[in-house]
């Protein structure tokens, strides 16, 4: 707050209105840029991968229950461990509700490596209704970056359906996930932003939405997670 000037009402309005004008800017780059990636080319994709849910395996196809796009958030949750990734769980606590997706023909879902096992009862504590399915023993990771060698990387793909085709239209990891996480977006808003600066990583203060006030626990998801088994952004993914 010692940083922040204190001013009357005219200059601060002088000042929004200067600010006003970057803010635009970077609405009609991020337009064209959005445009740009609806451009890319896409790939057919001719293998076959089967998903493991609780009604039974569903193919590629299958996710999309109908639907022309399909949105597939690949949530870090490694088979060995015992609950899934914080910085994930973050994400999908960030979600709306699907309809919205689902009148623009779209379907969003969770895949992760890990068993439904060990899934079910994780997205029953927290509460989600999102559908998640697994990959488990499957080539689906791997194949898309969501896991290189043993380690869980988070990040989504996008794919498109064309009759019996599917295509792989667009793949982000890292900090290219960081808009979709509504609680960033409002709290750079804020005067005191993220409050990361101090932190050792930026995303040390993050929790399952259920240990904010569990003080047993620590400092953050790489003190839970083995070291091994989180991703780390290759130098193109970092942003």
């Amino acid at each position: 707050m010692t940083q922040r000037r204190v001013v009357s009402r005219d200059e601060w309005e002088t000042a929004r209105a200067e600010l006003l004008v970057k803010e635009k800017e970077l609405t009609r780059a991020r337009d064209a840029l959005s445009a740009q990636r609806r451009r890319l080319p896409m790939v057919r994709i001719d293998k076959e991968y089967v998903f493991g849910s609780p009604d039974g395996p569903v193919d590629l196809p299958g996710l999309f229950d109908g639907r022309r796009q399909l949105i597939v958030r690949h949530f870090m949750f490694h088979p060995d461990w015992d609950e899934g990734c914080v910085g994930c769980s973050l994400q999908v606590d960030n979600l709306g509700h699907p309809a919205h997706l689902h009148a623009r023909d779209t379907r969003l879902v969770l895949v992760s490596r890990a068993p439904l096992a060990r899934i079910e009862p994780f997205r029953r504590r927290m509460g989600w209704t999102v559908a998640w399915f697994s990959s488990f023993g499957g080539d689906f990771n791997p194949d898309f970056g969501a896991t290189r060698g043993d380690a869980e990387c988070s990040g989504l793909s996008v794919f498109l359906r064309d009759g019996g085709d599917v295509f792989h239209t667009y793949s982000a990891f890292s900090r290219g996930g960081d808009a979709l996480i509504n609680t960033y977006n409002y709290l750079d808003l804020t005067a005191l932003g993220r409050q990361e600066a101090e932190l050792e990583y930026p995303q040390q203060w993050w929790r399952h939405h259920d240990r904010y006030d569990d003080r047993h626990h620590g400092t953050g998801h790489r003190d839970r997670m083995p070291a091994r088994v989180v991703g780390h952004p290759t130098e193109l993914e970092q942003r």
